[in-house]
């Protein structure tokens, strides 16, 4: 599975990427079919504390699941996207039974 990351208007750092990589690539345990996995992460505007927004699209054959996601950090945004997706595959998983 091939992870894309991009960021608007800002740069990662090696460390935020291999994180997000990891947790993404982790979810192939739920979906074997993942061909790729899209994260976006942006800065909202919003004035509040919790303005770190991460998107996450998996591109599955059969469909797609999308996660957003805003917190204070990348890393727990990733984290609640990741836990939204795998509800997500899981059900869908079900589904398929």
């Amino acid at each position: 599975m091939k992870v894309n990351i991009s960021s608007l208007h800002f740069k990662t750092d090696k460390k935020l990427d291999d994180f997000i990589t990891n947790k993404v690539k982790k979810l192939k345990q739920f979906q074997n079919e993942i061909v790729n996995g899209n994260v976006v992460l942006k800065l909202d505007k919003d004035t509040n504390h919790e303005n770190k927004v991460a998107e996450i699209r998996l591109d599955v054959p059969g469909g797609d699941f999308y996660a957003k996601k805003q917190s204070k950090s990348f890393e727990e945004a990733t984290d609640l996207a990741i836990d939204a997706l795998k509800k997500q595959l899981i059900k869908h998983k079900e589904k398929l039974k």
